[in-house]
C-alpha cells in the first residue's frame, strides 16, 4: 500500500457518461447553428396549391435557378438581390452552356405579390430565349384537394 497515492484499489464498474452528455451538447449546439443556414434562397410565403401536381426534382439542385419575389419591390437569385433590369443578365449568364431541356427558370412568388410583378418577371425571364419557367407553390397539408366546378 506504500505506491498508492489516490484512491482505493477497487475496480469501479460504472460506467461514466458526463464525456458522452458533453459530446451530444456540442454536437446539439452545432446542428442547431447549421441547420438554419442550410436553407437555400431566400423564404418566401408561397401560395397553397389545390391540385398537387408531380414535384419537379429539378427544384431542389444547386444548379436550378430559382428566382424568388417575396414582395413586391424585391427579387432575389438565391440570396443575391438584383433589381428587375439586372434579372435577365444574371439569368443570362447563369444559363451559359445548359442544354435546352435543361433551361428552365423558376419563380417562387410571395402570396402577397401583384400579379403584375410576377408578369415582369416573366417577360425579363423570357426575353432571355428561356421558354421553360416553372411556377412553384406549396403542397397543400392534410385533407384531399378540392374537385374543380
Amino acid at each position: 500500500m506504500a505506491g498508492q497515492v489516490g484512491g482505493t484499489s477497487e475496480y469501479n464498474s460504472e460506467i461514466n457518461v458526463t464525456p458522452m452528455v458533453d459530446v451530444m451538447l456540442v454536437l446539439l449546439i452545432i446542428f442547431m447553428i447549421v441547420t438554419p443556414l442550410l436553407q437555400q434562397g431566400v423564404s418566401v410565403n408561397l401560395p397553397r396549391d389545390t391540385i398537387s401536381p408531380d414535384e419537379d426534382a429539378d427544384i431542389a439542385k444547386d444548379t436550378s435557378v430559382i428566382v424568388a419575389i417575396p414582395d413586391n419591390n424585391n427579387f432575389y437569385i438565391g440570396k443575391d438581390q438584383f433589381p428587375l433590369d439586372q434579372l435577365g443578365d444574371v439569368i443570362k449568364r447563369r444559363m451559359e452552356g445548359k442544354v435546352p431541356e435543361k433551361r428552365i427558370v423558376y419563380i417562387k412568388s410571395g402570396v402577397d405579390v401583384d400579379y403584375g410583378r410576377v408578369v415582369s418577371a416573366i417577360e425579363t425571364i423570357r426575353r432571355q430565349d428561356i421558354d421553360k419557367i416553372g411556377l412553384v407553390a406549396d403542397r397543400k397539408k392534410g385533407g384531399e384537394a378540392p374537385k374543380p366546378q
